[in-house]
This record gives structure tokens, C-alpha cells and sequence, in this order.
């Protein structure tokens, strides 16, 4: 019970209602705006005129009441009820079972416009209640739900400002005791049990049960479709139109004889004291002594009915001059709303009347530029200074005020109404999302916004949001201040949680910055980080379409120097993913392969470089890790030959006698020799290293097969297995156990590689045909099957010469004619004998003439002519 939600301040005096009647006690109230009536039992009607006077001792608001009339109704019962239309200028009266209007300013009744529209009173009336949510559009009435002292009905009416009219009248199954209306919906409380009916449909749905004999029931509307009812076991339950519960239930004394709810608290009323409580938590807020109580009422502001008068005025004023009316009433009514933590309602009246967000804002301390351009609307559109004024001092009224502005500003971004202020509406979002920690603070600012940098900074600072301060820094074009406060949070210097993966979002950054001043300055602290992750810097760079402005390869290599394991992976990018290609250097202009200590100098094109450099790397590596002391884990050293030996064997553009020079002599390197070897493509060598010296028989197999895949030559293969087959039977005695082995197993798996012929006339007579039977098996089959083959094809050879010398014989059309009188169009002497040679055409020639001159023969088809003579 730390909040002090409510004081309790005299009003009015009982001297100034009752005199010296002891009798004479208060039995209803009702205030509209500053005018308060009292109804007593002596079935008087009291009108005071109340006036807040702030204490000059205090500070504190205290009131003046000021009597200015009563009424003696005529009747002997109490005034069981009042309630004010100030739409109609009218107050409804119940008193001794008649409901009648009376004027609010003179409290004379108002007589009946005529007896057949129903008169201005109704009878037989035990409670009513007005409709919070009315459903007629008509300004100048209101609606009204009474509860008939017969026949167990609910009856609806319409009240006009001289007569009444019924609309619907509903059964209950019960007699109701206490009715609550809003729109459609009535909240009823029965003998045995509260329940809800919508008149217009007849649906109905009951909530709970409640004993109206033991106790005092209590429905009250606290907003749109929702009531507050008093259950059994002290609690205060909440029910919307559909009899669901969206709220916990408040507890509050078994003897609770009157509630009201002024959001976000329920006010309660028993013998002893009013008691607070929160409708957020629930909890108990404060309680105040308070003897005999005996009504409990809450009074608003008459907001709606306002703005049913102001539009109902609409068509007797000129159009311009009722807009500016309307909008002004409109946003009045939203900030009473708001002062009353109504946000939903507040939030509609300000959208209605085109609010001014800075309005709003300027409730907020601080949350302004330091140098705003705007003003208060004059006269002012609410009463309160601040939000510390309107909070009086309570922090959970502050933080839902706040929590509001955030949504309405959310909003009303980027829409007309905040088009003029929209600096002021991002900067001031900013302020909020990191005040009150909002997840759409990095959405902000990762948009495209107008935050201001002087004031939004101190913001984010302030509660250590500096990757979003980095964010501001980047909104205003200042990259190189934004990566000094990110490098900080990442050396931790600065802690902010926001990004665990900040260094990553840094290099990810510096990957797209088109700053290359600012990638060079940069890249240094990435790399001495993470070389794996900080080489992204120039892997995914390079990696783009677009090239313009990107770093030079070389110029990249230059700057990796001193990082040797960054230098690395950037060369096995380009080596070995993009597979870089670059045009010859212009000039002799030799490279220097450094890492570390080593320096080569090359006089190689660039592209050989980078691959010469990469070998180089990778060897220097190795070696490093040959020699360390204690001994390099094996699983790295492995690794790291496999990577230096997948390099030799598939590039052809790095220096291979550099490398030769620098593993000769390393007996622990052999394998890599034999690599080079072969791309100087002495076979004999790398051989002899991988049979005699490592003995590696799978190795040295593996060889012929790799040195030979990339030879254009088809027979490359057969001449390496039978160069590896002479080293096998030409090995020393003393191994000839292993190399018979393994030539047995090599020619078995490549049989068909080899030439059988040569291969039986060099094995030694003594070897066992049976471990040669596959070999000698495949060799068989491959011999007798190129023997079909071969016949196969001489077979289709001859039939395909016969189909042609038939085709040929098919296109001869007749006889050749020859004459002693016909030349020879190749020499044009005559023909003296038939042996003559027939052209295409079937142009005869001497056959001397065909073999001499036929390259040079054009037979002339209009030439020649065609005779029968012989």
C-alpha cells in the first residue's frame, strides 16, 4: 500500500445540506462538470456550484461549494436516484417508484409534450441506469435502462428533453434488482444470479451465481462492453458482453456496498474504509478510514455528450469555422482521456481531430529537441504541466503513459499528421525504444529515419544501447565513429549485450563499406581478432559481381604481410575458389614470395605468383610443424600435407623447381618430391622415390594414374605401369618378396593396361601361373576378343565395299559410247581401243589421261553431247 492514488476532500458541508436536521441524511448524488446535486431523504433535491481552490498552506486542490437552490420534489418517499443529461439540460429523478425529468438549472419538472407519446415520466420504477455506448445517433437524447416493480421486465427507453419513449421491453426469469447498460448489452443482477442479455437479439448468458439477500449486488460499467460485478467470497469480477473474464479478479471485503473504477484502479466502499486496488496486479494500493459510508460514485467529465452537442450544432455553423470547433473539442477529449489513463479512447479522439503529435510530446520532459520550433496550442488544450503533474508522482501511471506514446507515435509516423514534425516524432521514438528497452529501437534505426544525432546520442548512452548508437552514427554518415564505439563494446571496453555476434556484424560491415580508407584501418583490428572471420573482409568483397573500387589482389597480399595465417586463407581464395586469372605483367618485374622469415624472389607472371606463394606457404607450414618441438599434433600435420599436396597435384601454374629446391633433401617430404617430379614430368624419378626409397607401392600406383589422367597422350598410362612394372622386377633381392607382391596386385587391377606379350616375355619363369590368373584371364579375354573384333570389322568392311560397288552399278543409267570419231576430252585424240576410263557423267577418257590429269579434269556437262552411233 505504497500509492497514494486518492485524497479525500471535503465538498460540501452538512450544514450546507441539512441545517440542524439529525433525520436528514444524503441519499444519491450526481456532478456534471462543476454543478453538483445531492438528493436527500426528505426528498429534496440539492444544486451546489463546485469550484477547486488550490490551498496557498499545501498546494494540494481543495473545494468550494456554493448552494444555489433546492427543490422539494412533492413526493414523501427519498430521492432514490439521480443522474444529469447535459445534452438535454435535464436531470432523471427517481423518487418513490416515478421516474421523472426535471431542469437542470431551475429544478422545476418538465411537463409532458403529450399524453400519447408517453409522458416525461415513468412509473413503477425500482433502478435505471443511462447507456454508456448508446446506439441511437440522435445527439438530443439519451438512452436509459429501467427495472419494472412489475412483471419481472427490463424495460429501454429513449429520453428526449420533454418526453420519454419506450423501445424494447425484455422478461427476465427472475426480478432484477440492478441493471447496467451499454449498447445492446444489459449486465442484470438477479435474485440468484448475475447475468447478461443482449434486448435486441434475446441472447442471453449467465455468469455466476449471487445470493442478493446476503449481500448488496453491484454491477457497474467501467468501459466499452466490459462490467465490474460483485461476486461471492470478497471479489470484484470483471465480465465483457460474451460473459468472459479477460481480467484477474480484484479482492476486495465480504461487506463491499458500493465500487467504481477510475482505470487502472477499482475504488471500493464498505463500513470502514475505501479501499484501492490495482487492476494491473491486483494488490491492495491503499485503503482510507472512512466511518458509515453510504455511496460510492464516480463522475467523469461529460466527454460524449460534448461532442454529441458540438455536432449536433453542425448545420447552424459555417463549415470552415466547425471543423477548427470540432477538431478542438476532439482533442480536448482525447486529453481528458488520456488523464484518465483512457488510452484507447484517447488515442481515437486524437486521430479524429488531427492531433499535433508535439502536443502530446510536450507533456514529456525532455522528450523534445532541445531547440524545438513549436508552442502550446493557445488556450491550452488540457491543465497539466507535465506528466509528472498528471501522474502525481506514481511511476506505474508513468510507464503506461509512456507505453502509449510509443504506440500512438508508432502510428501516426509517417502519416500527414506527422509529416511536419517528423524529427521530432523519430527522435523522440528513439528516446523511448531505449528507455523503456522496446524491440523496435534497431528496426528505427536500421530504417530510413530523420533522429537527431546531438539529441538522440545521450539516449543511447545513457542506458548502454551502443550498437544502436553505432546505428545513429551510420543514419548521419559517420561509419568511422560508429566502428570506434563497436570495436570498443567488442574489446570490452563497453558492454552492451544487444549483439553477441557484434565482431561478425563488424566484418560483415566492412565487407560492403565502400570506404576503402576506412576497410584499410579497420581490417588490422579484424584480422589480430579472428583471421578466419576478419579474411571476409576481402573473400566476400572480391567475391561480388561488381569490381569497381574494390582492393587490388595485390595490393590485398602486400597488407596481409604481417598476418601470415590471414595471408594464407586470402591466397587458397583466390587459388583455389575463384580460381583467379590475371594478364602478364607488363615488364620484367620479379615477385618476392615471403612468410615470415623465408623470402624468394621469382621473376614468374602474376598468376603464377599467387600460386608459387600459396605452395610456398603451405610448404613452410609443414616444415614449421616437421620441426616443432614438443611434435605438432599428427591430425594437423596431416591435415596440413594434405593440403599442400592437393595444391601440387592439381595446379600447373606455381614454380615447381622453387619448390623442388626447397624439399630436396627433406627425407620426410619424398612424396611431395615425387609430386614435383612428375610436374617436371621425370617419371622415372618420382618413381624411384615412391618404389625404392618410401616403398609405397599404393602411392606409387596412385601416381601413374594421376600423372597420366591429365597427358593427352593415350598411351602416357601404358608406358608409366610398364615404367612401375620394371622397377618392381628390377628391385633389390632383398625385397623381392614385397615387389613380387606388388606386382602381382598391379597386374591384376590393370590387366588391361598392359601388353601381355611384353609382359610374360620379362616375368621370371619361376612364378606361379595361379597368382597371375586374373591377369592372364583379362589378357586372354582382351585377346581374343580384339580378334573378333578385328574380324568382326574386316566382315563390315567387306559388305560395306560390296553395298557400295552394288550402288555403283545402280547408277549406271546405259552404255558407254566410244568412237574412233570421238576424242578424248582430257588429250582430244580419238579412242583406238575400248579400255577406257568413265567419268562421272559417263564422259569416257584414255586411262593414261585419267591417272596423269584427273586433279585437273572440270567435265563440262553442256559439252558434252550423247550418240548412239559405235
Amino acid at each position: 500500500m505504497s500509492v497514494k492514488a486518492f485524497e479525500l476532500v471535503p465538498a460540501v458541508q452538512r450544514d450546507q445540506l441539512m441545517g440542524d436536521q439529525a433525520r436528514v441524511s444524503v441519499e444519491c448524488v450526481e456532478c456534471c462538470g462543476k454543478q453538483l446535486y445531492v438528493g436527500t431523504t426528505d426528498c429534496l433535491v440539492h444544486h451546489f456550484l463546485l469550484e477547486e481552490v488550490p490551498s496557498k498552506a499545501t498546494g494540494r486542490i481543495q473545494y468550494s461549494a456554493r448552494k444555489l437552490q433546492q427543490k422539494h420534489l412533492g413526493l414523501k418517499r427519498p430521492v432514490a436516484e439521480l443522474r444529469a443529461a447535459s445534452a438535454l439540460q435535464r436531470l432523471m429523478v427517481l423518487s418513490d417508484g416515478v421516474l421523472f425529468l426535471v431542469d437542470m438549472a431551475t429544478l422545476e419538472a418538465v411537463p409532458s409534450a403529450s399524453a400519447g407519446a408517453g409522458g416525461a415520466k415513468i412509473k413503477g420504477v425500482t433502478s435505471f441506469c443511462m447507456n454508456g455506448n448508446p446506439v441511437n445517433a440522435d445527439p438530443f437524447c439519451v438512452e436509459i435502462a429501467v427495472i419494472s416493480s412489475r412483471r419481472r421486465t427490463v424495460q429501454v427507453f429513449t429520453v428526449f428533453r420533454d418526453r420519454v419513449q419506450l423501445v424494447k421491453e425484455v422478461t427476465t426469469a427472475e426480478q432484477p434488482s440492478v441493471v447496467s447498460l451499454d449498447g445492446y448489452f444489459l449486465c442484470l443482477a438477479l435474485a440468484s444470479q448475475y447475468m447478461i442479455l443482449n434486448y435486441t437479439t434475446g441472447a442471453s448468458q449467465d455468469l455466476f451465481p449471487y445470493n442478493s439477500e446476503e449481500r448488496r449486488p453491484i454491477v457497474k460499467r467501467i468501459g466499452r462492453e466490459e462490467f465490474l460485478l460483485a461476486a461471492p467470497g470478497g471479489l470484484g469480477m470483471f465480465a465483457n458482453a460474451e460473459g468472459v473474464s479477460q481480467r484477474a479478479p480484484v479482492h476486495w471485503s465480504e461487506s463491499v456496498m458500493g465500487a467504481a473504477v477510475c482505470f487502472p484502479y477499482v475504488v471500493a466502499l464498505d463500513q470502514d474504509f475505501v479501499s484501492v486496488h490495482s487492476m494491473l496486479d491486483q494488490q491492495l494500493k491503499q485503503s482510507l478510514a472512512f466511518r458509515d459510508g453510504h455511496i460510492l460514485q464516480d463522475f467523469e467529465d461529460r466527454v460524449e455528450e460534448a461532442l454529441v452537442l458540438t455536432e449536433g450544432a453542425e448545420p447552424n455553423i459555417p463549415r470552415d469555422r466547425f471543423q477548427i470547433l470540432h477538431r478542438r473539442i476532439l482533442q480536448q477529449a482525447g486529453f481528458i482521456q488520456f488523464g484518465q489513463l483512457q488510452f484507447q479512447e484517447a488515442q481515437e479522439y486524437f486521430r479524429k481531430g488531427e492531433l499535433d503529435p508535439r502536443e502530446l510530446m510536450s507533456l514529456y520532459p525532455l522528450l523534445l529537441p532541445s531547440s524545438p520550433s513549436f508552442t502550446r496550442c493557445h488556450p491550452p488544450l488540457h491543465p497539466f504541466a507535465d506528466l509528472h503533474q498528471l501522474a502525481q508522482g506514481d511511476l506505474v501511471k508513468v510507464l503506461h503513459c509512456k507505453r502509449f506514446l510509443v504506440s500512438y507515435l508508432g502510428k501516426v509516423r509517417g502519416t500527414e499528421a506527422s509529416r511536419v514534425c517528423r524529427t521530432e516524432v523519430d527522435t523522440a521514438l528513439l528516446k523511448l525504444y531505449a528507455e523503456l528497452d522496446h524491440k523496435s529501437l534497431l528496426d528505427l534505426l536500421a530504417s530510413d529515419n530523420s533522429c537527431l544525432l546531438a539529441d538522440g546520442a545521450p539516449w543511447l548512452e545513457k542506458p548502454g544501447k551502443y550498437f544502436a548508437l553505432g546505428l545513429l552514427y551510420r543514419c548521419h554518415g559517420q561509419d568511422s565513429a560508429a566502428l570506434q564505439v563497436w570495436t570498443r563494446v567488442v574489446d570490452g571496453e563497453l558492454q552492451d549485450p544487444t549483439r553477441p555476434d557484434l565482431y561478425e556484424y563488424i566484418v560483415d560491415f566492412l565487407t560492403f563499406c565502400a570506404d576503402l580508407d576506412l576497410v584499410w584501418r579497420y581490417s588490422d583490428w579484424a584480422l589480430r581478432r579472428d583471421p578466419k572471420v576478419g579474411i571476409q573482409i576481402f573473400t566476400k568483397r572480391s567475391a561480388g559481381k561488381d569490381q569497381s573500387g574494390q582492393p587490388k589482389p595485390d595490393d590485398v597480399i602486400a597488407y596481409l604481410e604481417k598476418h601470415c595465417h590471414a595471408r594464407r586463407l586470402y591466397l587458397e581464395h583466390l587459388v583455389l575458389e575463384r580460381r583467379i586469372q590475371f594478364t602478364a605483367a607488363v615488364g620484367p618485374s620479379p615477385d618476392s614470395l615471403t612468410c615470415g622469415s623465408t623470402t624468394t624472389t621469382v621473376g614468374l607472371i602474376p598468376k603464377e605468383a599467387f600460386h608459387s606463394l600459396l605452395a610456398v606457404l603451405y610448404l613452410d607450414q609443414v616444415m614449421s610443424l616437421l620441426g616443432a618441438s614438443p611434435p605438432a599434433p599428427p591430425d594437423l600435420l596431416s591435415q596440413a600435407r594434405d593440403s599442400l599436396q592437393a595444391l601440387l597435384r592439381e595446379s600447373n601454374l606455381y614454380s615447381v623447381q622453387l619448390l623442388l629446391d626447397k624439399v630436396q633433401g627433406c627425407d620426410q617430404l619424398l612424396l611431395e618430391c615425387a609430386t614435383l617430379y612428375g610436374k617436371l614430368e621425370d617419371h622415372g624419378k618420382a618413381l624411384d622415390i615412391l618404389v625404392h626409397r618410401l616403398r609405397d607401392y599404393a602411392s606409387a600406383e596412385a601416381y601413374c594414374l594421376w600423372a597420366s589422367a591429365s597427358s593427352r597422350d593415350p598411351a602416357c598410362r601404358r608406358r608409366l605401369l610398364h615404367l612401375l612394372l620394371d622397377l618392381y622386377l628390377g628391385g633389390a633381392v632383398e625385397r623381392r618378396g614385397d615387389l613380387e607382391m606388388a606386382t602381382v596386385d598391379l597386374l591384376n587391377r590393370h590387366g588391361d593396361q598392359f601388353d601381355a606379350v611384353r609382359v610374360l616375355s620379362v616375368l621370371p619363369e619361376g612364378w606361379s601361373l595361379q597368382l597371375l590368373r586374373p591377369f592372364l584371364g583379362g589378357a586372354l579375354r582382351a585377346s581374343i576378343h580384339a580378334s573378333r573384333t578385328s574380324r568382326l570389322a574386316l566382315g563390315l568392311s567387306r559388305a560395306e565395299n560390296l553395298q557400295l560397288l552394288h550402288d555403283r552399278l545402280k547408277e549406271r543409267r546405259g552404255p558407254v559410247v566410244v568412237s574412233e570419231r570421238r576424242g578424248c576430252p582430257l588429250c582430244h585424240n580419238t579412242f583406238s581401243c575400248p579400255e577406257v576410263v568413265c567419268l562421272p557423267g559417263g564422259i569416257p577418257v584414255h586411262t593414261h589421261c585419267i591417272a596423269h590429269r584427273l586433279s585437273d579434269f572440270a567435265p563440262d556437262k553442256h559439252s558434252t553431247q550423247n550418240s548412239n552411233r559405235t
